[in-house]
């Protein structure tokens, strides 16, 4: 049997506390029961605050501790969940805890952090240098505080040497999943899949994510062009029709984009065709083609390669998961 504790402190997310205690605890023993086998208990899950009193979380409820972190000792892992309330307000204020993942990786002890939680790992200094992800909704914050950390934001899962990070939400369900599987092996990893009927082996954040192109800038000429892309991104043209429709060179015009909103205006076309293929696709019955056309690609091809890149899903995939029920 493993031993396993989840790192609690004041303001996280309960349900990445209690989600991941209840995955690890059931390991092995719901789909047997499910099964008519004898339960076989794979890991003991316990809680540490960092004077052993109950966890705040940001919810109002309160979680008991087995522990404080001073008596985490000889474990096999720990499990720092979600930061639910403001992520710099937390990040400064946890130096017991600080110190707690500066001796785990020390000991060599498997660290796994969730969503926002691997801010945490960031800020204690484990994570310099090593590949790590969190939710992409606070991948620019992070990657402006710990430049010295290889972000790789669409990941769902990063492991780099003992480090475990995992993407955004409720990604501790793959995170949790993929350490069953690295410690028993897949049959057991997916069985506990199974059991929770919750989808494994999810591989990007993408298909989450939101597109950002409406980031603030001061270029009125480039505010100009994408008010009438909005209403004009379907139309076929090219950037050298379009930097003539504003009495621009192409030059230019690429240059002002690419200051303004990092991308010249090409990819952000691209970009907002897909982001309302992705729109007609969960919310309409529309044939992928028909939407293809619909949003301005006539090369299916083309167009499929486009929506894998940015969403990390085919049309196809993307309706499945996505689309309302009609």
């Amino acid at each position: 049997m493993l031993n396993v504790v989840i790192v609690g402190y004041d303001k996280a997310l309960s349900s990445a506390m209690t989600g991941v205690a209840d995955l690890f605890g059931l390991a092995g023993v719901t789909w047997n029961r499910i099964q008519g086998q004898e339960p076989q208990r794979l890991f003991n899950v316990r809680i540490a605050s960092p004077d052993g009193e109950p966890v705040k979380c940001i919810n109002g409820i309160q979680l008991l501790a087995h522990m404080s972190y001073d008596q985490v000792e000889d474990v096999d892992a720990i499990v720092i969940p979600t930061i639910g309330g403001p992520v710099e307000d937390v990040v400064g204020n946890t130096p017991e805890l600080m110190a707690l993942l500066q001796r785990a990786d020390q000991a060599g002890w498997t660290i796994a952090g969730n969503c926002t939680g691997n801010f945490l790992l960031a800020e204690a200094g484990i994570l310099d240098g090593k590949t790590a992800t969190t939710h992409w909704g606070f991948s620019e914050l992070f990657a402006r505080r710990y430049p010295q950390v290889d972000l790789k934001a669409d990941q769902l899962i990063t492991r780099d040497d003992n480090i475990y990070c995992a993407g955004g939400g409720l990604a501790w369900f793959d995170l949790g999943l993929h350490m069953i599987e690295r410690s028993f092996g897949f049959e057991t990893a997916i069985q506990t899949a199974k059991a929770f009927v919750i989808d494994y082996r999810r591989d990007s954040q993408l298909s989450y994510s939101l597109m950002r192109l409406a980031k603030p800038h001061k270029d009125d000429l480039v505010k100009q062009v994408q008010a009438w892309l909005e209403e004009h991104y379907a139309e076929g043209f090219t950037v050298d029709e379009l930097a003539e429709r504003f009495s621009v060179s192409k030059r230019t015009l690429i240059r002002r984009f690419n200051a303004a909103l990092d991308m010249p205006p090409n990819t952000y076309v691209q970009s907002i065709r897909i982001e309302a293929a992705q729109k007609l696709l969960e919310e309409t019955e529309r044939t992928v083609d028909v939407v293809m056309n619909d949003v301005g690609y006539e090369d299916a091809s083309s167009f499929r390669r486009l929506f894998r890149k940015k969403t990390g899903l085919t049309p196809t995939e993307y309706r499945r998961r996505f689309s309302r029920r009609f």
